[in-house]
């Protein structure tokens, strides 16, 4: 019980709370008396009509009519199908006309040849012939010459009528078309012409065009179910029929057509001792029982949240290689503003449709063989967070390339590289990373339930608190592994596993990428906290599942599959047994570069610009339109970490940066491309370490930039 004292205390009100001693306690209310639950006639156990009474729990209308947006959309599908039609056999109809007239001459030829028998009255001619055969075993037989006669004379008169009738019919019939209007010419040929046409086609022939292009795989509920016998999925039949004995699958849904391919959904036979796991495991097999790859077989179970169990599988059979094709240019190169709040538009899957992944409260790494689109693929991510203001950007590169440098102009930290100085600013920037984090459970611990009910970031919290969200970027993990000593590895490695464990509750993304993701260049006690994983093209099953997690590639998540034309394309697994293989969007590299000088100008309006793209003086003249000489520029990146750097060490990191530029440069090349950018060397001698050696300083380098830059890198 609490009571709210009514003089303020040095401004507050002082609350109190009034703690009743045992003698004082209120004696307790007495229970409110038991209401008998009742139980509906239709609910009793003993109703023999329970079962028939009870509603079935299936939606009264199907699912395309069951919202007034759904019947809007496919009222305008059928639409433009008409319309589709409409053109594509309208600019036929001459072709169509030419083959109608061809139809109605066979189908006149051959109502000639049915009505032959009938004009002729061969009816009669079976008496005449015999009589006639009689009469020469017989000639002296009179009266059966008698009966010849007028069997012939019948014939004959037959034959006059039904001559005469059908020459008066069409004498008739084309005297009033010659003498009809035209309308009724046309009127009166079509009704002659559509049955003859009718009575003229054959087995195979098509008057009308196909619209739609021949299937190029064709798919039954037979095919499906010797697939999966040839798979040992479903037993073979025993007694007399073996056929007919077979067990077989049972389809809630198909084979149909759905798009560019072939659905289906069944449930394998209970008795068989055979799962869905089972028959994802066989993919490969079913793909060649099938007759197609199995990069066009999508396969999946369907969950009980969807009217699933555990024998139910959804299959989607394509045409052809779905994940080929130009590539799909990303929704983020034209957006102006993103919310890393929201899920990050990603890529495709194979029926086209759209794939978006949430990173709140995430982490994600990227593996696969190089030049498949794994960097990318992982820019992607980052690039989201490029378009929100409030994600503050540390970013780590341990090949050095050009891949990441536009991060110049954002990124908080940016490591370069995975040379000595390149390793101390990354142990540097994690340090900074865990007292950063640790300050925020710091304050978001003080902070009232009614403000942090989680415990987490919220957007609010970002804004108030000055808390922005900390996206983690390493790409080439294995680059700065294999640089270290065993300590310092170690360290390492402990300092990325509590980013990536406990950093999401603080507000932490952590996005990391490796080549070899082994045991030796990444650990697995820090691929295994990692919530979700992608993957490009990989050796083999082994591979896939250091990258996607132990046994992905049993349940059909398998990386190996995927070939060199795949390049952008990887499997995505977001969960426990949830994975598909996407077509990644495209974001190149004029792309990033121009979101990175567009989150620059973001940060700044919203005064969120620090770190090192603070005091960037190549992106701050980049953002005021200031040309830098391209090699003052990346001479100011090499150096990045450095105060002076040997020549040769420079020329190293210059063509690991850059080989198509500086692959053949020399020391004397480097010395007059500097000098022609307005380098003043002060000395051509730098020591390092104990060592003295030709080289630069890189306060030589930067006298080389406007004034107006180095006092004022923001503009």
């Amino acid at each position: 019980m609490t009571e709210t004292l009514a003089g303020p205390v040095n401004g507050h009100a002082v609350t109190k709370l009034n703690l009743l001693k045992p003698a004082e306690e209120a004696p307790p209310a007495p229970a409110a008396p038991e209401v008998p639950e009742v139980v509906e006639a239709v609910d009793r156990p003993d109703n023999p009509l329970a079962d028939w009474l009870t509603v079935p729990d299936a939606p009264v209308l199907p699912a395309w009519a069951r919202s007034k947006a759904s019947i809007l959309a496919n009222v305008q599908a059928f639409g433009r199908l008409t319309w589709w039609h409409t053109r594509y056999h309208g600019l036929r109809a001459p072709k169509y006309l030419v083959k109608t007239v061809l139809l109605a001459a066979r189908g006149f030829y051959r109502a000639t040849v049915g009505l032959w028998p009938t004009l002729s009255a061969q009816d009669h001619t079976a008496a005449v012939k015999a009589l006639r055969a009689q009469c020469k075993a017989r000639p002296e037989d009179v009266e059966l010459a008698m009966r010849l006669q007028l069997a012939h004379a019948a014939r004959t008169q037959s034959r006059r009528w039904r001559f005469g009738a059908a020459a008066v019919g069409v004498a008739a019939a084309a005297t009033g078309l010659m003498l009809a209007d035209p309308l009724l010419q046309t009127g009166m040929t079509t009704a002659m012409v559509a049955p003859l046409a009718y009575l003229g086609r054959g087995k195979e022939t098509r008057l009308l065009d196909q619209g739609a292009p021949p299937l190029k795989v064709d798919m039954s509920a037979q095919q499906l179910n010797d697939a999966l016998r040839a798979a040992g999925l479903l037993k073979s039949g025993s007694g007399k029929d073996a056929e007919k004995d077979a067990p077989r699958v049972s389809c809630s849904m198909g084979p149909v057509r759905d798009g560019r391919g072939w659905a289906v959904i069944f449930d394998l036979p209970r008795g068989g001792g055979k799962t869905a796991s089972d028959v994802l495991a066989k993919r490969e097999v079913i793909a060649q029982e099938l007759g197609v790859d199995e990069i066009q077989v999508i396969m999946s179970r369907v969950r009980a949240a969807k009217g699933g169990n555990a024998g139910r599988v959804s299959m989607w059979v394509a045409d052809d290689d779905p994940y080929l094709g130009p590539p799909n240019p990303s929704p983020l190169a034209s957006a102006e503003r993103f919310s890393i709040w929201e899920p990050i538009p990603f890529g495709q899957d194979a029926r086209g449709n759209r794939i978006a992944v949430p990173v709140m409260w995430q982490s994600m790494f990227f593996g696969g063989l190089p030049r498949r689109g794994k960097t990318f693929t992982q820019r992607l991510m980052t690039a989201a967070g490029l378009l929100d203001p409030w994600v503050r950007h540390y970013v780590a590169d341990g090949k050095g390339g050009a891949d990441w440098m536009p991060m110049r102009a954002v990124a908080h930290r940016l490591v370069m590289g995975a040379e000595d100085d390149a390793v101390e600013a990354l142990k540097a920037m994690l340090q900074e990373l865990l007292i950063e984090m640790e300050r925020r459970f710091a304050i978001l611990r003080e902070l009232p339930t009614s403000i942090c009910p989680e415990g987490k970031l919220t957007p609010q919290i970002v804004e108030r608190y000055k808390l922005p969200i900390i996206f983690v970027t390493i790409d080439e993990l294995q680059e700065y592994f294999s640089a270290m000593e065993k300590d310092d590895r170690e360290e390492v490695i402990n300092n990325l596993c509590r980013i990536a464990r406990r950093g999401p509750a603080a507000g932490f993304i952590s996005n990391f990428a490796s080549q070899r993701p082994d045991a030796d260049s990444v650990p697995t006690k820090l691929r295994e906290i990692i919530t979700l994983r992608y993957s490009t093209q990989v050796v083999d099953r082994a591979s896939s599942d250091m990258v996607l997690g132990k046994g992905k590639a049993a349940q059909g998540a398998d990386a190996s599959v995927l070939s060199e034309d795949h390049v952008g394309t990887g499997v995505l697994v977001t969960g426990p047994a949830s994975y598909v293989t996407v077509r990644a969007d495209y974001l190149d590299g004029a792309g990033f570069a121009a979101l990175c000088q567009k989150g620059r100008a973001l940060r700044h309006a919203a005064g969120q610009l620090g770190g090192d793209a603070a005091g960037d003086v190549t992106a701050a003249a980049d953002a005021n339109g200031i040309k830098l000489a391209p090699v003052l520029s990346d001479v100011l990146e090499v150096m990045r970490h450095s105060v002076r750097m040997f020549t040769p060490d420079l020329l190293a990191a210059l063509v690991n940066m850059d080989e198509d530029t500086y692959g053949d440069w020399n020391a004397e090349q480097l010395a007059e491309a500097l000098k022609a950018a307005g380098v003043e060397r002060k000395s051509k001698q730098v020591k390092i370490n104990g060592a003295s050696g030709a080289g630069y300083q890189r306060r030589d380098i930067e006298g080389a930039v406007p004034a107006e830059l180095l006092l004022d890198p923001n503009g």
